[in-house]
């Protein structure tokens, strides 16, 4: 998941939020910069420009899902997490890919309790 060792651009916190509770913001913002500005050798820039297409995170999507649940299985709480920070970036870029974005996300989580 690491991309090119930039500083993230990223949106302060909300109203009543702390600097961490941010980072999917932060995250966020830096898919979008990366979509808009395509750096050379930044992994989130050649996901958007992959010969496959949107199947290329697709399939990470799917791998990273399949790696989440192994990891639950077997009880792995240091693999759980971390395969969970890899399935919800790869996420996150297939919403910019769609032209969703963390409003749409958390609109849908409200709109369902």
């Amino acid at each position: 998941m690491s991309d090119d060792g930039a500083e993230p651009e990223g949106a302060d916190a909300p109203d009543g939020a702390t600097a961490d509770d941010a980072v999917l913001d932060e995250l966020f913002a830096t898919i979008e910069s990366r979509k808009r500005e395509l750096p050379d050798g930044s992994y989130t820039a050649s996901l958007f420009t992959h010969e496959k297409g949107e199947n290329a995170v697709l399939e990470k999507i799917g791998e990273e899902s399949t790696e989440a649940i192994l990891a639950a299985k077997d009880d792995d709480l240091d693999e759980l997490t971390y395969e969970s920070a890899d399935l919800v970036y790869h996420l996150l870029v297939l919403l910019s890919m769609k032209d969703l974005d963390l409003e749409d996300l958390r609109g849908e989580l409200r709109d369902r309790f």
